[in-house]
């Protein structure tokens, strides 16, 4: 198996965008608000911050000696320091449909849940849990999940989506549910 002598992923960092690295702790600030992740289980992977050209600051991701596995990482954690940037000052939002044929569906915020009622009929309100980070509001026939990490609103328009799955029926005849039809980055 041949191995790349040095792999390189840089991510450029905004001038309103605050970023600290310690050691393999990354936190970005910016006009949103402020993300940190822990990135240690990452072995081999060195995250830097660097000065580019016309001194423009570049987080750096790289790594040596890399096998397939490796190289694939760098690229991942690069993503992952991308979405947090692009979290703190522009944010993300999904945007579900709610969609029933034949009892009406009653979908409410209360706390940390989303409570929907009247699911097919169903006496028992399904529960689906909102992530820390993440802002979720009915508008209409739409679920709007809005926040600035890209994994909080994800995993919450997902748990919306698994709360409303049908079971033990034909799919084709009882398509009510909440689907996610829209991922959005939200402009300023």
């Amino acid at each position: 198996m041949a191995r790349i002598v040095h792999v390189e992923e840089r991510v450029p960092v905004p001038d309103n965008v605050e970023v600290k690295i310690d050691g393999m702790k990354v936190t970005v600030k910016g006009p949103k608000g402020e993300l940190t992740r822990d990135f240690s289980h990452a072995r081999g992977v060195i995250i830097r911050l660097e000065e580019g050209e016309e001194g423009k600051k570049e987080v750096v991701v790289e790594t040596y000696f890399a096998h397939r596995r490796r190289k694939a990482l760098v690229g991942t954690l690069a993503a992952h320091i991308e979405n947090m940037i692009t979290g703190v000052t522009k944010g993300f939002r999904y945007r579900l449909k709610i969609i029933y044929s034949h009892f009406p569906v009653t979908v409410k915020v209360e706390g940390d849940k989303v409570v929907i009622e009247n699911f097919l009929g169903e006496k028992a309100p399904r529960i689906a849990k909102i992530m820390k980070g993440a802002k979720v509001r009915v508008e209409k026939n739409d679920v709007v999940v809005e926040g600035i990490d890209i994994e909080a609103v994800g995993q919450t328009a997902a748990n919306i989506e698994l709360a409303t799955k049908v079971k033990d029926k034909d799919r084709r005849v009882f398509v009510d549910g909440i689907y996610i039809y829209k991922k959005e980055v939200m402009e300023e």
